[in-house]
């Protein structure tokens, strides 16, 4: 449980900090005049426009928006918690740690002081194990390194490359007799283990290849291992569980991709510790390992945290074994997975090679290898290909097996536009190419799931939203609350922005939109009503936009409808909000070009979810032995739809989940 830290605490940490001393630590800063200046690291950006104050110890970028104190800093930068933050700056900084519930500061404390211990010992066994590796008794593993696996000397420094020696008990002596660590802090550590007989202690890694595993911070937390010698089982081992060590929590090399995963806003996560290794060698850099275990939620949130849109790649091994485990991370990670949460995509590499014997295998390895990343399908894509494989559709019990997985499959989803479009293309697979059958199908299909989908439409459930900026993300009901946001939006920019009324109703015109919320279409009839009047007032010289529409001047539009608000106090009372800005909308305001295009996309696409929902009720009250023409007309209408609300879906999510569009 993250403990809650004492604002005294808080506060303490704070006055001690220097946020020109952090921020220095991850960019370069220049004095100008009395504040620092340098390039943010929230945008890319070739002239520096990201100030630090260090007598208001705040910061702020003048190019994307980002500001302010060094814990807002630090969680950003690092994808951290606010708790996580301040104990890591109060370790830091040697500030006692007191919390609400003081019983627990004593036990933090003691916590802190122990894995402050247990780093360092770890990071005393990560050198023992780089030195051995360059002494005689590492020749073996250091030539199966560069001669073997082709590693340059660069990565294995990168990554910190060892060697356990073969003896029982190298590394005890080294820790507990040389350098006189306590022989319990070291078998915590998880580097020794205690003899049955009960006399004495045994190293854990003996004569094996040794991979460092860090945390975020960059620090050695475990350590993985293979063997040199065929006979040895098991092949790969890694550290038991530690106070710093949770493999199930943990991504190897996550360290060192961080940074990639944002840049590229997708993170491939690939089966082994030499995978990870070679495609980093090979400048792949957004690539982490899982350790041998399925593949979590927990891990899988961790990489979320570092690409905007969610994109996650998995490429595990394309063999039997590790189809299966593909199989079995989605299983693990279905509830964010069918939720929407992630855009999962799976990569299986040709001729069941994993990713390091890929790359190797020719000269265009790397090129070949990012051209299969890009079109690596979706995992439901993936899953129905399983389902395919090997099967003959003209055999009614193959065929029966195969709709079966579908439904199973089809019923899990829960975005009614994914399901239709799932819908179609399985009832095409279904039909071999025959596009008479597809109708048929298609029927068939979707009277199996409709039991299901209402039943769960019917059920009272809680909305679930994802963490971060709210975007105009489409719900099943068109008349959504993020839709009325957006609404909301185009009419605040129109009110506070003049410059960008001509565009807003060329927009609304040319894309025959209109505001769905009876509050928002009451205010855009009072907006056109009034400047009607104020145009028709207006002496010659100023009629036209550029007088009612010019920022410089005063905004006769606001100024009228607060005086209309006393004419129609019920219905403006609901928009009122809406002629005030606040440090929020201000900034919508600030992006007017992205927001602007990023609300229309939503009214369009809700245009085409109605017309998608529309068409399907019609086909699903015709009768294929009838009304075989109609059916075709709203399967087509159908398709265009889907394909619109895709389209409109991929420039939504452009603008949306990323803000610094526009201004890079």
């Amino acid at each position: 449980m993250t403990p809650r830290i004492h604002p005294d605490t808080i506060e303490e940490v704070q006055q001690r900090v220097d946020i020109v001393d952090v921020i220095s630590e991850h960019i370069v800063l220049r004095k100008r005049g009395k504040d620092f200046l340098g390039l943010c690291p929230f945008h890319n950006e070739k002239t520096p426009s990201f100030s630090v104050s260090q007598d208001k110890q705040l910061y702020y970028c003048f190019g994307c928006g980002a500001g302010g104190n060094t814990y807002k800093f630090l969680m950003e930068i690092g994808k951290q918690s606010f708790a996580e933050v301040v104990l890591d700056l109060a370790r830091r900084y040697q500030v006692e740690i007191k919390t609400v519930e003081p019983e627990q500061s004593q036990e933090i404390q003691r916590q802190l002081t122990l894995k402050e211990q247990l780093y360092e010992i770890m990071a005393v066994a990560c050198s023992f194990f780089k030195h051995a590796l360059h002494q005689s008794q590492g020749e073996i593993a250091l030539n199966y390194l560069r001669q073997q696996r082709n590693i340059e000397q660069s990565t294995l420094d990168n990554f910190q490359l060892g060697y356990a020696p073969a003896g029982w008990e190298t590394l005890y002596r080294y820790l507990v007799e040389q350098k006189r660590y306590p022989v319990n802090l070291v078998e915590q550590a998880g580097l020794i283990k205690p003899r049955k007989t009960g006399s004495g202690y045994y190293d854990v890694f003996r004569d094996r290849l040794i991979i460092p595993i860090a945390d975020l911070q960059g620090r050695v937390i475990g350590f993985g291992s293979r063997s040199l010698r065929d006979e040895d089982q098991p092949k790969y081992l890694n550290s038991p569980e530690t106070p710093l060590f949770d493999k199930s929590k943990t991504l190897f090399a996550l360290d060192k991709a961080r940074s990639s995963i944002s840049k590229a806003d997708c993170a491939v996560v690939v089966e082994g510790y030499f995978d990870a290794i070679a495609l980093h060698e090979a400048g792949i850099e957004n690539v982490v390992a899982s350790l041998g275990t399925a593949f979590t939620q927990s891990q899988l949130k961790q990489l979320l945290r570092f690409t905007p849109s969610k994109q996650v790649i998995l490429n595990f091994d394309a063999d039997n074994a590790g189809n299966k485990a593909t199989a079995r991370a989605i299983r693990e990670v279905e509830d964010l997975v069918y939720g929407g949460v992630v855009q999962l995509r799976i990569l299986n590499l040709p001729n069941g090679k994993d990713a390091d014997e890929f790359i190797k295998s020719r000269e265009d390895g790397v090129v070949i290898y990012y051209q299969a990343l890009e079109n690596a399908p979706l995992w439901l894509d993936w899953l129905i290909e399983r389902l395919l494989a090997d099967k003959n559709l003209k055999a009614a019990d193959e065929f029966q097996r195969v709709a079966a997985g579908m439904i199973e499959l089809l019923n899990k989803l829960q975005d009614i536009n994914q399901r239709n479009h799932y819908l179609t293309y399985c009832a095409e697979l279904l039909s071999l190419g025959d596009a008479r059958l597809v109708l048929q199908n298609l029927a068939t299909l979707k009277s199996q799931i409709k039991s299901t989908y209402h039943q769960r439409e019917r059920s009272p459930r809680k909305s679930q939203k994802s963490p971060g900026k709210p975007t105009f993300a489409i719900a099943t009901n068109p008349e959504s609350e993020l839709l009325e946001q957006a609404e909301a939006l185009l009419l605040r920019i129109y009110l506070h922005y003049p410059n960008y009324r001509d565009k807003i109703i060329e927009q609304l015109e040319a894309k025959d939109l209109l505001f769905h919320f009876t509050a928002h279409r009451f205010l855009w009839q009072q907006i056109i009503t009034i400047e009607e009047e104020i145009s028709n007032f207006l002496p010659s010289s100023l009629k036209g936009d550029s007088y009612i529409r010019h920022p410089s001047s005063l905004n006769p539009l606001l100024s009228e409808l607060h005086n209309r608000s006393l004419d129609f106090p019920e219905a403006m009372v609901k928009v009122t909000k809406l002629f005030h800005l606040d440090e929020k909308t201000q900034e919508d305001v600030f992006r007017a070009d992205i927001r602007v295009a990023e609300a229309i996309a939503s009214l369009e696409q809700v245009n085409y979810q109605k017309r998608q929902i529309y068409c399907t009720e019609q086909l699903q009250n015709l009768n294929p032995n009838t009304d075989l023409k109609l059916m075709e007309y709203y399967y087509q209408e159908i398709q265009t739809a889907v394909e619109k609300i895709r389209q409109l879906e991929q420039i939504r999510l452009a603008y949306s989940q990323d803000p610094l569009v526009g201004n890079q």
